[in-house]
């Protein structure tokens, strides 16, 4: 039998107190709704549909790239109605799961249970909370089953008293979809048409319904306001840090551990505390990251060590090699096997060679570096001259006096050395010792100027 998968994702989200349109705030680094977009297809449906509303071109600025049929809601009067403007885009055979945009962390094997013990029939997710104020309550006859789902607002004081609410995650037959949602009302509270009043219709016509109670409550719950996004995003992350432990990472402390896109690793990989890992990184075996570590598209080969309060993004770290504390690898950065960035160092777009060193307050951007060179504290290579960048190409076994300006483009010769405090802005010759700095002079009856 066919599955089709509608999203719900038009509404406002007033409680968020934001202008970004409630399912693009994220969790683990990636939008609420393209969670729930990837979830979908991995159950390999026919079709997913996206309906939008409130901040559509936001969401398909952010989105439109997915593989998903977008359907605009223009107004929005309630989920019966959503689901009403997706039904062009659904057949009239076989059957549609809703799911909703605000709802992150429901799983393929949740979905897979509703699915199974729906069939042909209508599958309602349930949930039971020890305080169910503000969820519909599903209300079953004296057999057991399922018989409606009662909105808060509409509940009378008995039906407010039932624990198993309605998670709003249906399954429902295409072949009936048209006439239960014509036939929904707008007479309520709030004035909506609400899809969960097709859970009477079903009863009505004499369709099953088969609830399903969710195995977590977290896996169904939805965001309503920042609060809950920062506690699915404890739960998100929770969950990740567990699965690391289990595969034999070493999390100094996994409540303070923060993965916002995908993480690759190998054996006798120590992480410690208060570290976030974005978008796609690969840590080799016997891969140390000190405390406080951001590292964001990241290559770092096995036995390297992250001192704390490092930054890296987009760079790629050798075998053996040791950056930081407080250094920052920006983009294009590659340290071969062995090399040392020490404190305060900053390096981008360049290639430093094997057995390399620069231990101090040393800017390196848009440089190639040889082997077992050592570049002294407070060395910069200049780059940049407003508009254009230049490249320094510093030998093998050079040495770099302390506080040298490199200006580019400029070539220091193998085993050269510059005297510290030099402005090197021609060619340096392999082997040679250049200094470049004015001569030291006193100045012979100068008076400091004093304050009255």
């Amino acid at each position: 039998m066919s599955l089709h998968i509608v999203i719900l994702a038009a509404g406002k989200g007033t409680r968020m107190y934001s202008k970004l349109p409630k399912v693009l705030h994220r969790i683990g680094g990636k939008t609420m709704l393209e969670h729930v977009i990837d979830t979908a297809a991995a159950l390999q449906p026919q079709s997913v549909s996206v309906v939008v509303g409130h901040g559509k071109e936001s969401v398909l600025q952010e989105l439109g790239g997915k593989a998903v049929n977008w359907v605009e809601q223009n107004q929005q009067l309630g989920t019966g109605h959503a689901l009403k403007c997706a039904l062009p885009a659904l057949p009239e055979s076989g059957r549609t799961l809703v799911l909703y945009g605000d709802v992150p962390l429901i799983d393929t094997g949740t979905l897979h249970a509703i699915l199974e013990a729906a069939g042909n029939d209508v599958g309602v997710l349930t949930d039971i909370l020890d305080n169910p104020t503000g969820y519909g309550r599903i209300i079953r006859n004296e057999n057991g089953h399922v018989v409606a789902v009662v909105e808060e607002k509409d509940a009378d004081a008995a039906q407010k008293a039932v624990r198993e609410v309605n998670t709003g995650i249906l399954v429902l037959p295409n072949a009936r979809l048209a006439a239960w949602l014509e036939s929904l009302s707008s007479d309520n509270v709030q004035g909506e048409y609400y899809l969960t009043d097709l859970i009477a219709l079903a009863n009505r016509d004499r369709i099953p319904v088969h609830a399903v109670r969710v195995a977590a409550s977290y896996l169904a719950a939805g965001v309503n306001n920042k609060s809950q996004l920062a506690d699915l995003e404890r739960v998100f992350q929770s969950n990740q840090a567990q699965q690391l432990l289990q595969a034999g990472v070493t999390l100094r402390d996994p409540s303070r551990f923060d993965l916002r896109g995908c993480l690759k690793h190998g054996q006798d990989v120590v992480i410690d505390v208060n570290c976030v890992f974005e978008g796609d990184v690969s840590l080799g075996d016997d891969v140390h990251i000190g405390a406080n570590c951001v590292i964001k598209n990241a290559l770092i080969h096995n036995g390297a060590v992250i001192a704390p309060f490092s930054h890296l993004e987009n760079c790629e770290v050798g075998a053996g090699a040791q950056v930081g504390p407080f250094a920052r690898l920006r983009p294009k950065a590659v340290l071969a096997e062995g090399v040392h960035i020490g404190n305060f160092v900053e390096v981008k777009d360049s290639t430093i060679g094997k057995g390399s060193k620069a231990n101090h307050l040393t800017y390196i951007g848009n440089a190639v570096v040889g082997e077992k060179t050592n570049i002294g504290a407070g060395t910069i290579t200049c780059n940049y001259d407003g508009v254009n960048k230049y490249q320094t190409v510093i030998g093998n076994e050079v040495r770099i006096g302390s506080s040298t300006m490199l200006v580019a483009p400029v070539t220091i010769g193998d085993r050269a050395t510059t005297g510290a405090g030099s402005v090197i802005t021609k060619n340096c010759e392999a082997g040679k010792l250049v200094v470049a700095r004015a001569r030291q002079t006193v100045i012979e009856g100068w008076v400091r100027p004093e304050k009255p």
